[in-house]
């Protein structure tokens, strides 16, 4: 398998509060993070980063090869809950970092699996045999509009209120992910970004970029360019697996 990832301050933000990962295991699979902070230039910074820290800790300590499905659900549920319940304590620690948060969007591949793990509205994706299927749904305001028939996808991209979420890690005792598998077969790419990149691209154009990219660090690349050429009003992650 193959990794790659970027973080992108954009071409607006004085400071870039995402944070992203990959890597490997050297049992094998591989692992992408992608975690959009908030709460102000420092809160937003810090919660993503410490989010990221635990994260990666978690998986690194308690992954092993050969883990069952309901294993690795649980594994990367309890990687999320870590993370919250160290954001969440550091805010407590620290008054001037009160209210901070972060979305949190983590993938690993293994045995011909993807699993997923996300609060908030970083997403994630796959482009395989049959095209490209966008495997999170967003906690946010505007998905729910979606989800009530009320506005469309396209609308929801460009509604006033886009940017509210209705799940975050670290503003709460607790929190509540949402986990997701599907089959990930050699040839097929998986995408973790923020939403920095994912409000200026639809599945279509997306799909295109994914189809077409033979190496992920060309397609991250091009990607967050895109995002730039655009606007690039928010800050860009960017994190993909390849499998071979």
């Amino acid at each position: 398998m193959r990794v790659a990832c970027n973080t992108h301050i954009g071409a607006v933000r004085k400071s870039n509060q995402d944070a992203c990962e990959t890597g490997t295991f050297p049992s094998g699979g591989a692992w992408a993070i992608v975690c959009d902070g908030m709460g102000g230039a420092n809160g937003g910074n810090v919660a993503s980063a410490i989010a990221l820290e635990n994260i990666r800790g978690y998986l690194s300590k308690h992954y092993q090869e050969g883990l069952s499905a309901g294993s690795m659900k649980s594994l990367l549920l309890n990687a999320v809950r870590a993370a919250n319940d160290a954001v969440y304590k550091r805010s407590l620690e620290e008054p001037a970092l009160r209210g901070m948060g972060t979305t949190a969007v983590v993938m690993v591949c293994t045995r011909g699996t993807l699993h997923v793990v996300h609060v908030g509205d970083s997403r994630a994706y796959i482009c395989n045999k049959c095209g490209l299927t966008q495997i999170t749904e967003d906690h946010s305001y505007v998905q729910d509009l979606v989800n009530f028939g009320e506005i469309t996808r396209e609308q929801a991209r460009r509604h006033p209120r886009r940017n509210i979420i209705t799940r975050v890690l670290g503003v709460h005792e607790a929190v509540r992910p949402d986990y997701t598998s599907c089959p990930m077969a050699p040839g097929d790419k998986a995408l973790a970004c923020s939403d920095g990149l994912s409000n200026y691209t639809d599945d279509a154009l997306l799909e295109e970029y994914m189809e077409k990219a033979p190496e992920p660090n060309e397609l991250m690349e091009k990607l967050i360019h895109y995002a730039l050429e655009c606007g690039g009003a928010d800050n860009i992650s960017v994190a993909l697996i390849f499998t071979e």
